[in-house]
């Protein structure tokens, strides 16, 4: 696919408000295939690949901010970049504090365990998700008697899975096929119970986060999501990782 050349470098630490970009993005790097941290430091996948055409198409020099997950919202509160693209996805506790673009995808969750576990015994097993996550809500609100184990990156989680310290994990569906059951590690595991994609907890998919306030940009970047759908250009990003459209309805 074409590869969007943005006047951009992946830092490994925030960047000051002195710097030349237009538009400080942040961005985790520990959710593949939506964002994943190469040897060489630099972050790829579906995510980064987004920012990029949206900065593109806006015409805006960008910087992508390298931010672990836990303190990418506290991030953009203190300026330290204007915008959050790490499939955030828009629920109603975080638009009480940050304001969103328009979706940019949308899958819904899902369990991964041993082949063969079911939803109906999970009541007291150790279920692992990433904290301060739409899953972190929702293990919290609706599975109340199992054991929540808690992790700074979906990475960590899946080598504790093959590790045995959890019993299941709970995630993005996608995300869990890609990073986890599509690899070596993933043999002897799958997906069990249903597909969850409750607004309450997972919301209208995943939208760039922007500070409240800041209408224009926010606007901006939903202009630019409508404008690469039209033209072709998120297709075929969505074409390099997915074999189906992961807009969604």
């Amino acid at each position: 696919m074409k590869k969007f050349v943005i006047a951009a470098t992946v830092a490994a630490t925030l960047v000051s408000a002195a710097n030349a970009a237009d538009i400080n993005i942040c961005v985790e790097g520990a959710y593949p295939p939506f964002s994943s941290t190469e040897p060489s430091g630099e972050v790829v996948g579906f995510d980064i690949d987004i920012a990029n055409a949206l900065c593109a198409e806006m015409g805006q020099s960008c910087e992508l901010v390298k931010t672990d997950w836990d303190g990418i919202i506290p991030a953009l509160l203190e300026g330290k970049c204007d915008a959050i693209i790490a499939s955030m996805s828009i629920t109603p506790d975080r638009m009480q504090i940050i304001d969103f673009s328009t979706k940019y995808y949308n899958s819904p969750a899902g369990f991964i365990g041993a082949e063969g576990m079911m939803e109906s015994g999970l009541d007291g097993q150790r279920v692992g998700v990433q904290r301060g996550t739409i899953h972190h809500s929702f293990m919290e609100g609706v599975f109340p008697n199992v054991e929540l184990v808690l992790y700074g990156s979906q990475d960590e989680i899946y080598l504790d899975l093959v590790a045995g310290r959890v019993d299941a994990i709970m995630a993005d569906s996608i995300a869990m096929q890609e990073g986890f059951l599509d690899t070596d590690s993933g043999a002897g595991y799958a997906f069990f119970g249903e597909s969850y994609s409750v607004p309450e907890y997972h919301g209208d998919g995943a939208g760039v986060g922007v500070r409240q306030g800041e209408e224009e940009l926010r606007d901006a970047f939903s202009a630019a999501i409508t404008a690469i759908r039209e033209s072709g250009e998120y297709s075929m990003i969505n074409a390099e990782y997915f074999d189906f459209d992961i807009f969604g309805g």
